[in-house]
């Protein structure tokens, strides 16, 4: 199936979908409005102008790895601040929520207000489980045992050896000095491929990048595996379509055995090597716990690439951050603090999902067990009805000792279901902005231009080209 064919599929499948529901409600157009005992419930047409404006978007765009054409049209079109103006509306029309949609089979709701994203996250895994059914059915593809699609005592064995193998704990990680030159190699390597070609553009950038992570994840041998980089994304691709696709058992085992052969080596300095220390479970299940490093790796380029844009456009932030280049600790507090804005701005995990265990009680009625629980981390991010900040380059909000106060930005989620992985990221990803940063002022190729003051709700990285001077 061509990509063109493979996008007007999974637009039909989503209008159709919806389309459903809407003849399910049939007449039904006013909204429920919240009274005693009952959450407020969305029209039929808010539910499906919801479906449009917010879930067809980002389906489109991939949950588990972009479709680069896709994020194009959103940037173009101004898909995801359209997003964020229903958000908007759907708050101003229906109050704090949570808002339940109206849907003919699936029960499905939508926060809307600060508190409640903070109960759901504080209240993960139970009774808000992260193992939710979209989510099991499109990781079943590559890690079927994952700790993200587990649950009870076999999720809390698998969240214990993750966080000590990313080392969740510290901000940086106790292999720091061993990455940092796995690093500056691959940054030299970027930029001599972007010397040749003029620009450094998202190409000699990304191959650097999923290098990088092959040789912090598995070891320098892993490096040039490109058949472990193709299996890696031939697997992503399937699972952006979950129960759509059916499951290649074949490229799974081969993902999998070649994943336990580099396990099985421990080569030192890398994080499987670091691994083989770690004690295990029956249930621990180590080889499919690294494929979830790699698809959050992938983010994490994708974020210091838009990171760099941020530094690019804004003169005097570069300053600033050029002062944490030689940061002998590896802190690295602005460079770290210009990460997190690029993933509040454009979050690489827009849809954070959770599922109800139980039935739970809210101030305007109950939300029954086995309901879909969306938080739209663009909505709480680019607010601009509430946040002064929302549309500009704001590093500052992750400097201050109050932090961004109350109001839940989540780049790596929050709660005990958070990221493990996010002082890794942040600690690499800062390492390669002050690898990059060495070579000079990056500055943005002719034709394309930011404004730190009014950032785009989308920023497509794969058209991102950089000049060093």
């Amino acid at each position: 199936m061509n990509k063109r064919n493979e996008n007007l599929w999974l637009a039909a499948g989503v209008l159709g979908a919806f389309g459903a529901g809407l003849a399910a409600g049939k007449a039904l157009t006013r909204s429920t409005p919240a009274t005693k005992g009952a959450l407020p419930r969305a029209s039929v047409l808010d539910t499906l102008a919801l479906a449009l404006d917010v879930f067809a978007p980002n389906v489109a765009k991939g949950a588990i790895i972009r479709r680069p054409a896709a994020v194009a049209l959103a940037e173009r079109l101004e898909l995801d601040r359209r997003a964020v103006r229903r958000m908007q509306k759907l708050r101003n029309k229906y109050g704090q929520g949570p808002l339940m949609l109206r849907l003919p089979i699936r029960k499905q709701a939508v926060l809307l207000a600060p508190e409640h994203v903070h109960r759901v996250l504080d209240e993960s895994p139970d009774p808000f489980s992260a193992a939710s059914s979209e989510k099991r059915a499109a990781l079943s593809h590559f890690e079927p045992k994952g700790v993200l699609v587990s649950e009870g005592l076999v999720r809390a064995e698998r969240r214990r050896f993750n966080e000590e193998a990313l080392d969740h704990h510290r901000a940086v990680h106790r292999l720091a000095d061993s990455f940092a030159a796995k690093v500056g190699q691959e940054a030299q390597r970027m930029l001599a491929l972007a010397r040749a070609r003029g620009a450094l553009d998202w190409d000699a950038y990304a191959q650097g990048w999923y290098r990088l992570v092959r040789r912090v994840v598995f070891g320098d041998t892993a490096g040039d595996d490109q058949e472990l980089n193709d299996l890696t994304v031939h697997l992503r691709q399937a699972a952006n379509w979950a129960v759509f696709h059916p499951q290649d058992r074949e490229a799974q085992a081969r993902f999998f055995t070649r994943i336990r052969m580099y396990l099985s080596e421990a080569e030192p300095g890398s994080l499987a090597g670091l691994m083989a220390s770690i004690p295990k479970k029956p249930d621990t299940e180590p080889v499919q716990q690294v494929p979830q490093w790699l698809f959050a790796f992938d983010a994490a380029g994708m974020a210091t690439f838009r990171a760099l844009a941020l530094l690019a456009a804004s003169p005097e932030h570069l300053a600033r951050a050029r002062e944490d280049i030689a940061d002998p600790g590896k802190q690295r507090p602005f460079l770290r603090a210009t990460l997190l804005e690029a993933v509040r701005l454009w979050p690489t995990t827009p849809m954070v999902l959770r599922q109800t265990t139980r039935d739970t009680h809210w101030e305007h009625g109950s939300m029954p067990a086995e309901t879909g629980v969306l938080v739209y981390a663009p909505f709480f991010h680019r607010d601009d009805e509430r946040l002064p900040y929302a549309d500009r380059f704001a590093p500052e909000l992750w400097l201050r000792e109050d932090g961004h106060g109350d109001w839940p930005l989540i780049p790596f989620s929050a709660g005990p279901v958070a990221c493990p992985g996010r002082n890794l990221m942040l600690m690499l990803g800062s390492s390669m902005l002050a690898a990059l940063l060495e070579a000079g002022a990056p500055a943005l190729a002719p034709g394309r231009r930011l404004d730190p003051a009014r950032l785009p709700g989308t920023l497509d990285p794969y058209t991102l080209r950089f000049r060093f001077s």
